[in-house]
């Protein structure tokens, strides 16, 4: 069989496409006029392991076309396969011998189909796994399995498995791949076996070790698990595979049973050491992909409390969850707002998770229950940091701090206390002190924001302005304002109309102003 499908391969290098698949169709039309053909499919499947992508892509539509054919004419075995050299086969009858053996043609080519997920072309890797749910889907129809299920709906799951195996390689990254199978994800029970079927590849990859698994593995799991889409309410009626009658106990059709083994998939991949990088992709999709989906958010009370504990721009990526667990779920954190005050350090002026703390830090900030103590200190820590802070990030930080203010007006001292030292050694405020109860914020005042009233840019003079008349009680809207760039301050610049100002000067002649310069020529106004 080697040597014939080696020489078979190096005759097949010669043809062209056309003539290829001329000879794929001719041979498709032998295996299914007549079953003594029936080794007419070895030809059919060596071209599956060509090294032209023409010709492996001509070989797939062709075994799709075949073994659908098969499968809906009940062509293969049907049951527990024998192995091809098992002698029992001595006690089947021609029928049977014939089904067993296209059966293990079938198992060759999806096998061969898996493989291709690997391969270095796209066209190739999309077209396999287009194949492979193909079969998926007329496998559901025309099961293999003889063994009678519960439910009247049969779902081919060792062919899911190979397919999603195939899909979360160790070594090479399938991001594109997984793209094309996100498709198939909007399909209920499609969704719902694959969910089950990564923890299981996980442990696979897992062995068992404490060591930490390959970090493009881990990707890839993660580029699954981001493509699912969570149904948020209603009945699924989404199938791939048709019920052919209402099961009231087929898990698929729950949306509850869907939400658990969301749950668990979740749990079972965060439970391993994730890179930075990973960490903070999954921290961005937190709050809006995976806790509404969860049949039980404060199961991610751990993670998320770590994850803020970590500091830096994964602490400021972990404020969505925790926002939801505290509103929604009553979470208690007790050092929330000592961590929060920690946070703001110059670097978060330069994040580009920027706009997204300071959209939180509002709501945080936003009840006027919190002790004065603590409203005094973020507002003096915001202003001592304005004093470095670029002219983008000052358009959005004073009208921040007078909302502060403005919600509690207890704070007012703060900007009207005339006798405040400004002198920065002075100050009795603590910048150092992390905790914002001892950092003696309200014996101070907002010197700082008066010190902006001389910026260089005008409008952060405007904006500074404010403190020296009466704060208005209605809060600015600083949602337009977080995501402000240098680049759109520029723009707008560029844009005003300036009205021509007459200024007296004296035309300069010559490049180094001397009348009788010898570049006077070249280089007058």
């Amino acid at each position: 069989m080697a040597a014939r499908r080696g020489k078979r391969a190096n005759r097949v290098r010669g043809e062209d496409g056309a003539s290829v698949r001329r000879e794929l169709d001719t041979k498709l039309g032998e295996v299914l006029q007549s079953r003594g053909n029936a080794n007419t499919v070895f030809d059919i499947l060596e071209y599956l392991e060509s090294e032209n992508d023409g010709h492996v892509l001509a070989a797939i539509r062709t075994c799709s076309k075949l073994f659908e054919s098969l499968l809906e004419k009940r062509e293969l075995y049907i049951g527990d396969l024998p192995a091809e050299a098992d002698g029992s086969s001595g006690s089947l009858s021609a029928e049977e011998k014939y089904k067993v053996w296209m059966r293990h043609r079938y198992n060759s080519c999806v096998a061969c189909l898996v493989e291709h997920l690997h391969a270095t072309s796209s066209q190739v890797q999309e077209l396999a796994l287009c194949t492979l749910m193909k079969f998926v889907q007329v496998e559901g129809k025309f099961p293999l399995e003889s063994a009678i299920w519960k439910d009247s709906y049969r779902f081919p799951h060792r062919l899911l498995k190979r397919i999603v195996h195939g899909l979360l390689q160790e070594e090479k990254d399938s991001t594109l791949l997984l793209s094309r199978f996100q498709e198939y994800l909007e399909y209920d029970d499609v969704r719902y076996y694959t969910m089950t079927v990564i923890n299981e590849r996980i442990a696979q990859v897992n062995r068992g070790t404490k060591e930490a698994l390959p970090p493009i593995f881990l990707n890839n799991v993660f580029g699954l698990l981001s493509a699912i889409n969570m149904p948020v309410e209603g009945e699924l009626s989404n199938f791939l595979l048709g019920q052919k009658e209402k099961e009231d106990d087929w898990k698929p059709a729950k949306l509850k049973e869907q939400k658990k083994a969301f749950e668990r998939v979740w749990m079972g991949f965060l439970k391993h050491k994730l890179s930075v990088s990973l960490y903070k992709k999954v921290l961005l999709i937190l709050h809006e992909s995976i806790l509404p989906h969860m049949s039980n958010a404060t199961m991610m009370i751990d993670f998320l409390t770590a994850a803020y504990d970590v500091g830096g721009a994964i602490s400021l990526l972990a404020l969505n969850g925790l926002f939801i667990l505290i509103h929604q779920h009553n979470l208690e954190y007790p050092d929330f707002y000592k961590k929060l005050y920690s946070l703001l350090d110059p670097s978060v002026f330069h994040v580009k998770y920027r706009a997204r703390f300071f959209h939180l830090a509002d709501l945080f900030l936003s009840s006027t229950h919190l002790p004065v103590y603590l409203v005094a200190a973020f507002a003096k820590r915001l202003s001592r940091l304005s004093l470095t802070a670029p002219p983008q990030v000052l358009m959005m930080m004073i009208p921040f701090i007078c909302n502060l203010i403005r919600r509690h007006p207890a704070c007012l001292p703060l900007i009207h206390r005339p006798s405040a030292e400004r002198d920065l050694t002075s100050d009795p405020f603590v910048m150092e002190e992390q905790d914002p109860a001892k950092s003696r914020a309200l014996e101070s005042s907002l010197w700082e924001l008066e010190a902006l009233q001389n910026h260089y840019y005008p409008s952060v003079v405007r904006a500074a302005n404010v403190i020296s008349r009466a704060l208005s009680t209605q809060e600015n809207d600083v949602s337009e304002l977080l995501e402000l760039s240098s680049y759109e301050l520029f723009e707008k610049e560029m844009k005003k109309k300036f009205h021509t100002v007459p200024l007296e000067f004296e035309a300069v002649h010559g490049l180094l102003g001397k009348k009788h310069d010898i570049t006077a020529d070249h280089f007058s106004l």
